[in-house]
């Protein structure tokens, strides 16, 4: 899969390659519903919008968590996960997770960070339940 990424950053002093302000987020879209987006162009040269999860770091490196807006048929709630590196003109470039042992360690990462998100929502709900 191809991506295509556009420029929208909006922190301070950014130039718009995002090089300047080293922000990650400002290098993607953001939707209508204010989440950031990516566009993937697939293979058949059709494109994907995906909602960023999360950026996160595993195994030494860096990775992005994506959602199909409008998965493809049979790909409902999967999650996209690349290699999120940014190359020597600034530019965002996704990257093909190729090693099976790599991509095991990156998703494995990612479940870690599901289940801090929703231990952390427990306690959220509990200590307003206690109020």
């Amino acid at each position: 899969m191809a991506k295509e990424f556009e420029n929208e950053c909006t922190s301070a002093g950014c130039t718009s390659d995002c090089s300047t302000c080293g922000c990650e987020h400002g290098l993607l879209n953001e939707g209508e519903d204010g989440h950031m987006t990516v566009t993937l162009t697939l293979d058949d040269d059709s494109s994907l919008e995906c909602i960023v999860l999360t950026t996160f770091e595993a195994v030494g490196r860096h990775y992005i968590a994506l959602l199909p807006t409008n998965p493809p048929e049979g790909e409902e709630g999967e999650v996209y996960l690349y290699r999120f590196v940014t190359g020597s003109n600034g530019e965002p470039d996704l990257q093909n997770i190729e090693d099976d042992e790599e991509y095991e360690a990156v998703a494995d990462a990612f479940d870690e960070l599901l289940d801090a998100a929703e231990f952390d929502e427990l306690v959220e709900e509990e200590m307003d339940d206690e109020k």
